[in-house]
């Protein structure tokens, strides 16, 4: 059974033209953290290295797991978001009544930790809306 992408579901290919403007390098497997690595202050780029922490545990219970993606789906959707101008007036405006807004950055990591959770939410809540729509319009 070929392994595919769990975005789009196109078959993955593994050795060569990684990245490369072709298919075989758009459809090449690559793997995701669910939950980055540098959250936890551990980074793959810089071994070695450590980061002060966001999160001592992970609120999601998805530490150190991952999940594969196809080139494009990873690298060009998934770390690649598209935020307009008036989403982040907007989610700034929800960081702000959900006190997570700081005037002053200290050694504290809670509000940051904290916006990384709303954004979560915004994400999860935007996706099932999406979801219901879309079924309830397909069953018509």
């Amino acid at each position: 059974m070929p392994e595919t992408c769990s975005i789009c579901g196109c078959e993955l290919h593994r050795g060569g033209e990684y990245a490369t403007p072709t298919i075989a390098g758009r459809s090449h497997a690559t793997k995701h953290h669910f939950v980055a690595e540098r959250f936890f202050g551990r980074s793959q780029n810089r071994r070695g290295t450590q980061r002060t922490a966001i999160f001592e545990t992970c609120p999601w219970k998805l530490e150190n797991k991952e999940i594969v993606f196809c080139y494009e789906c990873h690298e060009e959707l998934i770390h690649n978001p598209v935020f307009l101008p008036e989403d982040i007036v907007m989610f700034a405006e929800l960081v702000r009544l959900r006190k997570l807004n700081e005037h002053v950055k200290s050694d504290d990591r809670r509000s940051i930790a904290g916006r990384i959770k709303l954004l979560h939410e915004v994400i999860g809540v935007g996706i099932k809306a999406l979801l219901t729509a879309a079924k309830k319009d397909s069953a018509e």
